[in-house]
């Protein structure tokens, strides 16, 4: 059979054809629809095929939609122009006889009149052999009440007026947490609001409050990578061990911290909350805990006024004194101790989980300040093995990426600190294809980092060629004006350390410098000759402010925390002294143990000749309480 292209002239002399409808049946849902996410989704039955989108229809009800019948098509001269388009003006209109977008072809076999399209559609045989494709009509479904529907739809359309057009489903879904993306209010401070959650009570401060239906999916989420958080909440609750604790807590506000505090709350404690940096709380996740009756005091960007603010209304509550010390970095005990020292009569323990926080604990100890006793988690093989190394590991990248797209391979970086923080951030750096130096004052973790493969330097003696410089040290003034001034134009500046103190961005803020907002996070600071340095999240945590963790790693650490509160908690008198200790070694191994089982693990058990061999006990520790 041969096929013979028709010219433009020919194809004008096809004879006019009625055209035919050609309706495929009615579609069926794809997976994991319903039939009426399939009919929100549809135009109005008598629309034509829009090239642009139309309004979309309000939300459909819950219930089966009543299909009305299409109506009957119109001839094709008859039929008016789908709404959206323009009508085509004569000027524009193609020839008399000419079908638009049609194919025209030359059959070898002119008795044909009708054959079925290549892809699926029909065409037209003209008496001559040419083969036109016939253009296709499709019937819509029509909801009975769908014009009434359209009524009731408001004349203004704003921002979530998106999530409307997707299904019922859908919009179940997002309008209970439509201020998520609607920032109409975002300049308003969470404390000149007045909000209440659904049981009437008021006493937090979030972002918004109707963001709570999010964040509760988010820690839903989360508690599916926290095995042994879970785990320790189902084997306790029943003896609540934590009955009568009164738990005042300054950390990240995460979904990770939300299921702590969930754990804790199940395990008979009462819990206030704030946060320990300004940039990283999840504002849905801070009003999801509200929502289930916390009382959280924090938001995503609070000033340094704020921060103080929510920390005082933890702590300074008419009623309530809290028995127990959860803090990250601190500054809740610092605020304690400078506004309250009283309240220490009655709190039994500190833990505390961050470098810069145990060393102002060190600190106390040794000026015979502290009064309470302390657990260090920091330093518990849990939290330094696991925390500190794995997951800087993964979201070191996961930071950058987000706030600079750059690209690592060939990227010359300075990581200041050879610690588990400074190990992570170097392992990934250079398996991404980064040059990778490293200072460090320490000459184990130094020594440590050259048989790594890293090269050990000053930061002076890179710092003007390096486009990446990051600081994990915990200490202060590590990064100073003197370095900053020398840096290369567009050199990215950020920190995994805790505190904040680790760059010296105070004296980036003077007259001849301009600082420029780029996007969340994100500022140029710009010198007076035109070079400018990247600054991350104002110097301060680079992967809680500028990105996420990875749970599952976050669930051994909340694990210790638990486990440190519970101890201290329920010890009898005299076992701890107001000083600083360390989590038991057995307790680590526990943590671990709980987690073994995500991997399908099989442990190894010691023969009672092997125990009695090197002078252990069958069941653990395994290590003495000396070992990091």
């Amino acid at each position: 059979m041969s096929v013979q292209v028709v010219s433009a002239a020919a194809a004008a002399k096809v004879p006019e054809v009625e055209l035919k409808d050609l309706s495929p049946p009615d579609p069926v849902p794809p997976l994991g629809m319903s039939s009426a996410a399939v009919a929100a989704m549809a135009p109005p039955a008598g629309a034509g095929e829009p090239e642009t989108p139309a309004a979309a229809p309000a939300p459909a009800p819950a219930s089966a939609p009543v299909l009305a019948p299409a109506p009957a098509l119109a001839p094709a001269a008859e039929r008016p122009p789908a709404p959206g388009l323009a009508t085509l003006s004569p000027a524009t209109a193609p020839p008399a006889g000419k079908v638009p977008q049609a194919s025209a072809m030359k059959r070898s076999d002119p008795h044909h009149q009708h054959q079925r399209h290549r892809d699926g559609g029909e065409a037209l045989v003209s008496p001559d052999g040419t083969v036109t494709e016939a253009p296709r009509t499709v019937k819509k479904i029509q909801f009975a009440d769908q014009k009434q529907e359209f009524n009731k739809r408001p004349t203004k359309i704003g921002r979530r007026s998106l999530s409307r057009s997707i299904s019922q489903s859908s919009t179940d879904s997002y309008s209970s947490a439509a201020s998520y993306t609607d920032s109409s209010d975002d300049e308003t401070s969470p404390r000149d609001k007045q909000q209440k959650n659904s049981k009437g009570s008021s006493d937090f401060c979030v972002k918004n409050i109707k963001q709570a239906e999010f964040g509760r999916r988010e820690i839903e989420i989360a508690e599916q990578e926290m095995p042994a958080l879970m785990a320790l909440r189902k084997r306790a609750q029943g003896e609540k061990p934590l009955a009568g604790a009164k738990i005042v807590g300054c950390t990240h506000i995460t979904a990770q911290t939300a299921v702590l505090m969930e754990t804790l709350s199940a395990l008979g404690a009462q819990c206030r909350w704030a946060a320990c940096n300004i940039y990283s709380t999840l504002n849905e996740v801070a009003a999801a805990l509200a929502e289930s009756g916390f009382p959280v005091f924090a938001w995503k960007g609070e000033s340094e006024d704020d921060f103080w603010w929510c920390i005082d209304r933890c702590v300074n509550v008419e009623g309530w004194q809290p028995n127990m010390i959860l803090d990250d970095g601190g500054d809740l005990t610092h605020w304690i101790y400078k506004k309250y020292p009283n309240m220490f009569k009655k709190i039994k323990g500190i833990v505390e989980e961050s470098v810069t926080g145990v060393h102002r604990l060190y600190q106390l100890s040794k000026a015979g300040k502290l009064c309470v006793p302390a657990m260090n988690v920091n330093d518990s093989v849990t939290k330094q093995k696991f925390d500190n190394l794995y997951c800087c590991r993964e979201s070191i990248l996961d930071g950058l990426k987000r706030t600079t797209d750059m690209m690592f391979g060939g990227k010359q970086v300075v990581v200041c600190g050879y610690g588990e923080v400074g190990k992570g951030c170097c392992a990934a750096l250079k398996a991404m294809g980064s040059i990778v130096y490293v200072t460090e004052i320490d000459p184990i973790c130094a020594l440590q980092a050259c048989m790594d493969g890293f090269r050990l330097v000053k930061l002076n003696e890179v710092i003007r060629q390096v486009d990446i410089v990051i600081t994990c040290t915990g200490n202060k003034n590590v990064v100073t004006r003197e370095h900053l001034d020398r840096m290369k134009n567009s050199c990215i500046v950020c920190n995994m350390g805790h505190s904040n103190t680790e760059i010296d961005v105070a004296s980036l803020r003077t007259p001849e410098l301009t600082w420029e907002r780029v996007r969340s996070q994100v500022d140029h600071v710009i010198w007076p000759d035109g070079k400018r340095i990247v600054l991350l999240a104002e110097g301060r945590l680079l992967n809680l402010s500028c990105s996420t963790v990875p749970t599952f790693v976050l669930s051994i650490t909340a694990t210790t925390q638990a486990l440190a509160l519970i101890e201290l908690y329920n010890a009898p008198e005299g076992r701890y002294k107001q000083d600083v200790y360390l989590l038991p070694k057995k307790m680590d191994e526990y943590v671990a143990s709980l987690h073994l089982p995500t991997f399908d693990a099989h442990l190894t058990e010691l023969t009672d000749e092997q125990a009695k061999y090197l002078g252990l006990n069958k069941n653990g520790p395994f290590k003495p309480n000396y070992y990091r």
